[in-house]
């Protein structure tokens, strides 16, 4: 597949591979939502990297942002353990039964905090609608938070 990244726009399930420390991987099918493409953002550090100003940081030092797909969970499941020990993971396409669709792409994964957690969940509201909204009301009642990871693929 000539764009690897195009195989996600229409699925409705990701299976992530997370590994645990033996190198042994574990597959599961999640919702995600990919995070928007920021031209603005990505045209302003052109710019300023060709004209920087005076005493600011380099834009070389930053790493180059890739697409980024978050995803929710529990914060004692499996996936978060392992993510904690290992970041390196792979997604691929699927079905609710996690039946992988596409091919795999790596990425490395990482927890999210305030701003980041809150703008994968709304982008996960917006995609799954009430399904989501449904979901978190009974996660509330019960007293469960809720994790945000985000996978930025290489």
């Amino acid at each position: 597949m000539p764009d690897p990244i195009a195989q996600f726009a229409g699925a409705r399930h990701i299976s992530l591979e997370t590994f645990r420390k033996s190198g042994v991987g574990v597959r599961t099918a999640v919702w995600f939502a990919q995070a928007p493409a920021a031209p603005l953002r990505d045209t302003l550090a052109r710019v300023e990297m060709d004209h920087p100003e005076p005493g600011s940081a380099s834009l070389h030092e930053e790493p180059e942002p890739g697409v980024v797909f978050y995803v929710y969970t529990l914060p004692d499941s499996g996936k978060v353990k392992r993510i904690r020990n290992n970041p390196k993971v792979r997604i691929a396409p699927c079905d609710i039964r996690g039946n992988v669709r596409g091919a795999w792409v790596d990425g490395r994964a990482r927890l999210c905090e305030r701003e980041e957690a809150e703008q994968g969940q709304n982008l996960l509201r917006q995609k799954y609608g009430w399904m989501k909204r449904f979901g978190d009301f009974f996660s509330r009642l019960r007293g469960r938070r809720q994790v945000i990871i985000a996978v930025q693929l290489s």
